[in-house]
């Protein structure tokens, strides 16, 4: 007897509806927000289910959006993301566990060539299908790295004590991907 493996959902990342944002502390009074404008990224999904299998995303690093010129000019150099060198960050899980309400994402993050374990918490957000006869999933992510883990480690002391950039980065997703690959039937 024979038993036949189900095949896997693919989703894609839709740019238009999903933000890649990051938040760190600033002069160590504020928290500045910026984001990644380009990116793709596939969720892959058991039949019947809505707690993802796997997840890759691969992101422009250059697409560093602040809304401050020459904030992003500096994050694009050598001091950080050094986009000429480094021209993407990278992510692909390897594990995921809980329910589709309530589950962690356990991924290798690359950035600058250095690749470490991050941990996110997620949540599915729902299921819909679009007008143009799509189907499409949300999901929630956030987590915490120390951007000195990847080499991002420019700083500037500052006078009354504390520095210019704080070494926790908030990461934070909101994703809405349309299905590109259903099971075989």
């Amino acid at each position: 007897m024979t038993t036949q493996l189900q095949e896997k959902s693919i989703y894609t990342l839709d740019r238009a509806h999903t933000t890649v944002e990051f938040i760190v502390r600033h002069l160590m009074i504020t928290k500045v927000r910026g984001r990644f404008t380009i990116f793709d990224g596939q969720i892959e999904l058991a039949p019947d289910s809505d707690l993802p299998t796997s997840i890759t995303a691969t992101i422009e690093a250059a697409s560093v959006d602040t809304r401050e010129e020459q904030r992003d000019g500096h994050l694009r150099s050598a001091d950080f993301f050094e986009v000429e060198k480094f021209p993407h960050l990278t992510f692909e899980s390897t594990r995921i566990d809980g329910t589709a309400d309530d589950f962690t994402i356990d991924g290798k993050l690359t950035i600058r060539g250095i690749t470490r374990d991050v941990k996110l918490a997620a949540n599915f957000e729902g299921r819909a299908a679009d007008p143009w006869g799509g189907l499409r999933v949300g999901y929630a992510a956030h987590g915490t790295i120390n951007r000195k883990d990847f080499g991002l480690a420019w700083n500037a002391a500052l006078e009354t004590g504390g520095v210019v950039v704080g070494d926790e980065v908030r990461i934070e997703l909101n994703v809405e991907a349309v299905l590109a690959q259903k099971p075989a039937a």
